[in-house]
């Protein structure tokens, strides 16, 4: 059947359809109106404080509050003070943290996966409920029995008393891992002078504190199995086929690995890199309950500077720009995993 032509040869029009887009506008109308005043009318009004020197008395949007403009953020990077100092040590703590949590629980998380997706385990559905029960455990309660395993008389140190080994003062020791384990406690005059942002080279280069490592610790057995679910779901996605031909091929099983596996958990693997990664630069909950910031500020981390500058200290303007700051952090860093992790055309 042929198609109706209009005058001049070309095909007939077809009827503009413009009541469907007013229908789906209609459709999604809800939605938009909650996002809006739910989460962007919020983020604005927190801009807008973030550019205040409010205090948390009255509304931060009245006449009489004085207005900073830009230095809540500028006294962050370059103001010599303590602002800059405590953000600077927070930036500090959670880069070890980031450097450490998100390889660790991925590398966990891929492991686990591949256990209980192996043919020859049996009982697959306990191990995987014991491996994922840890993620739905709630996060102060398991912060709680933390403290008392890495307390100085607790499991942990007395696992090592058994092997010879004294255990650290976990939340009492400020100095960074690589100064204990090379049992340096003053700095070499080379590392002592000034560093970037007010911080001297020793500082920078300490390492993550005993007390910031048991944090680590939790926060990897906790997430793990979260993305070990992601990582498994993807596992039995990939076809059968493709293994079977790499066998009949003779490839090993560490090759089958790397060339099959791998590249087919890509994209997963992005997302679990992706979301590791901003957890581990909102991470809170756990030094809210186990250290508050300390030993002397080594488990200090962005997320928690903001809260006890705005509800602690009452510098809502400096605490909504250190969150602001460390949302740009987040994209930044986010942009920046995007662009190595990228299809790369050879």
């Amino acid at each position: 059947m042929t198609r109706p032509r209009r005058r001049g040869g070309g095909p007939a029009a077809t009827p503009r359809r413009g009541g469907e887009g007013l229908t789906g506008w209609l459709f999604v109308a809800p939605v938009v109106v909650i996002l809006g005043v739910f989460m962007l009318l919020p983020i604005l009004m927190a801009m807008w404080v973030s550019l205040t020197s409010w205090n948390g008395q009255g509304s931060p949007f009245k006449s009489g509050v004085p207005f900073a403009g830009l230095d809540n953020y500028s006294r962050l990077f370059t103001r010599d003070d303590l602002a800059r100092e405590n953000f600077m040590i927070s930036i500090r703590n959670n880069f070890y943290y980031v450097a450490l949590v998100v390889p660790l629980q991925t590398v966990l998380a891929l492991g686990l996966a591949l256990v209980v997706n192996s043919r020859l385990l049996k009982g697959k559905s306990l191990f995987r409920t014991a491996f994922y029960f840890p993620s739905v455990t709630s996060s102060v309660a398991i912060s709680v029995v933390f403290l008392f395993i890495f307390s100085n008389s607790g499991a942990v140190n007395q696992l090592l008393a058994m092997f010879g080994i004294q255990g650290p003062q976990w939340f009492s020791d400020p100095r960074g891992i690589i100064h204990v384990l090379l049992g340096i406690d003053d700095p070499p005059a080379a590392l002592a002078g000034d560093g970037p942002f007010g911080l001297s080279w020793w500082e920078w280069l300490s390492g993550p504190s005993v007390a910031m490592c048991a944090i680590i610790a939790l926060v990897v057995w906790t997430t793990s199995g979260t993305f070990m679910l992601m990582f498994l779901a993807a596992l039995q996605d990939i076809p059968v086929a493709l293994e079977e031909a790499a066998t009949l091929d003779g490839a090993r099983r560490w090759q089958r690995f790397r060339y099959v596996t791998l590249p087919m958990l890509k994209p997963t693997m992005f997302l679990v890199l992706t979301l590791g990664l901003i957890g581990s630069w909102q991470v809170f909950d756990q030094v809210y309950v186990m250290s508050q910031g300390n030993p002397a500020k080594t488990t200090l981390t962005p997320a928690f500077l903001s809260y006890r500058t705005a509800f602690r200290d009452f510098d809502y303007g400096a605490g909504t720009a250190i969150s602001f700051v460390l949302f740009l952090i987040i994209v930044l860093l986010t942009l920046f995993q995007r662009w190595v992790m990228r299809e790369r055309r050879g």
